[in-house]
């Protein structure tokens, strides 16, 4: 079968398979979404008089029959046909004739290709999303499970003052939260329709790129036709940054995890069936699901400086460069619901225990709490924090339970307020569930008419 560029002459061997790369293989992921936008495509060509009504509901069902079957992983793509695009205008060559060369009038591989990874990423991200979001409340629950149970507080991982379970908790809640809320700027930016475009250039046909916009559930499209192909990669990066910001918490509530499981401080466990053991010491339960949060969390902060490294130096238009791109952001948006899921899951498992988190309380640690005695006493806080730190050794032991019952400024140990970032959560949930009721509405019709 033909490629979409097909010349008058056979391409040397050796650069095909350098060029087509591993394309064939991560298009498979992509399928679906071509597809998708080949129908708005074909109804957009339909409306301004390049297809007849029986070639658009032709096309139409042809590329419904490719979706199932893509669903079914019955789809295949060639390594001669370089990519998804091409296998699938094949297929409708093969089976409408003269119709199926009709599909790709008015675009280029470039724009398909952007409203493809548009349409397949946006169905990731919300995914990650619900993800996240569920990670989230799994986070406050627990909060509010253990919001009581007394914790020492740290900095430079030395004891700090009296803290709990529920702060420590609830923090990486709000900071997933805060996270969610980034990566939907990112969201709002990558949902742009790019279709029609082109190769940077648009064309010289009365293209209606709002109606395929509206076909394909983007709110608006991506205005600037070269400002479209320019942004590709940079868009990935942009969410790949993003999604960087909630590897960071991952792997830092990862750290704390290993740290305080540690049987010499014993505030937290993991069930042994959340652990792998030794091949040479059989007494080990590793906490490998944890150390592997960390490093996937360094891989997922690679994808997007490969992504920003390969497009740093390109200029303005299309460059075969970008393929290189396509890669690394699917294989980020895998790797980020993985490793969200797979904390989810450690999070809801883990086991408090409260005994060592309270002998975890030594006299040092209530030494900030003398000084603001000191101080509502009247004695000015650096003479009441010399005086304290001059008579360490004097300091005794206080009640933890008190201490943090004295903490009542909004989000700290003894107020923790849980109702404003539930109520975030809420705000955000209400915000995917629309995004994705949208969506579905939009297929349903792109398909049915």
């Amino acid at each position: 079968m033909s490629k979409l560029w097909e010349k008058d002459y056979p391409i040397d061997s050796l650069i095909e398979d350098y060029t087509v790369g591993k394309d064939y293989q991560i298009d498979e992921e992509l399928v679906v979404a071509d597809c998708l936008g080949s129908i708005a495509q074909a109804k957009m060509l339909h409306k301004i008089g390049i297809l007849t009504s029986q070639e658009e509901a032709d096309l139409r069902k042809e590329l419904s029959l490719i979706i199932q079957e893509a669903q079914k992983g019955e789809f295949s793509i060639r390594k001669e046909d370089e990519d998804c695009h091409t296998a699938i205008e094949n297929r409708l060559v093969e089976r409408l004739g003269e119709t199926g060369k009709k599909i790709h009038t008015g675009r280029s591989r470039n724009d398909q290709v952007l409203t493809a990874l548009r349409i397949y990423g946006r169905e990731r991200l919300l995914e990650i999303f619900r993800a996240c979001l569920h990670l989230a409340r799994t986070l406050l629950e627990q909060a509010e499970r253990y919001q009581k149970v007394p914790m020492p507080g740290r900095t430079h991982t030395q004891l700090a003052m009296p803290s709990t379970v529920g702060l420590w908790l609830a923090a990486f809640g709000e900071e997933t939260l805060d996270n969610l809320e980034l990566l939907r700027g990112g969201y709002e930016l990558w949902n742009r329709s790019p279709l029609g475009s082109a190769a940077s250039y648009g064309t010289s046909l009365p293209l209606d790129r709002e109606y395929t916009a509206e076909l394909l559930a983007f709110p608006r499209i991506q205005n600037n036709v070269l400002a479209a192909n320019n942004s590709r990669g940079k868009l990935e990066a942009v969410i790949l940054d993003q999604l960087d910001q909630m590897g960071l918490t991952l792997s830092k509530l990862s750290t704390d995890l290993i740290l305080f499981s540690l049987p010499e401080i014993g505030y937290f466990s993991l069930p042994r069936e959340l652990c792998t053991g030794s091949s040479i010491m059989p007494q080990k339960q590793n906490p490998d699901g944890l150390e592997l949060t960390r490093a996937k969390a360094a891989i997922l902060g690679s994808y997007s400086w490969a992504i920003k490294s390969i497009i740093r130096s390109l200029p303005s238009g299309y460059n075969r460069d970008f393929q290189e791109t396509k890669g690394p952001f699917l294989r980020g948006l895998g790797l980020s619901l993985e490793m969200v899921r797979v904390m989810d899951h450690l999070i809801q498992n883990v086991q408090v225990h409260e005994e060592a988190l309270r002998k975890g309380f030594t006299p040092d640690i209530f030494a900030t709490d003398a000084v603001y005695e000191l101080v509502l006493e009247g004695v000015p806080f650096r003479d009441a924090y010399k005086e304290v730190g001059s008579k360490l050794k004097t300091l005794t032991q206080q009640n933890p339970d008190k201490a943090i019952a004295q903490r009542t400024s909004t989000g700290t140990p003894g107020n923790l307020r849980l109702d404003v970032p539930r109520q975030r959560l809420h705000l955000l949930h209400s915000f995917v569930e629309r995004e994705e009721e949208r969506i579905s509405k939009a297929w349903e019709d792109l398909l049915k008419h």
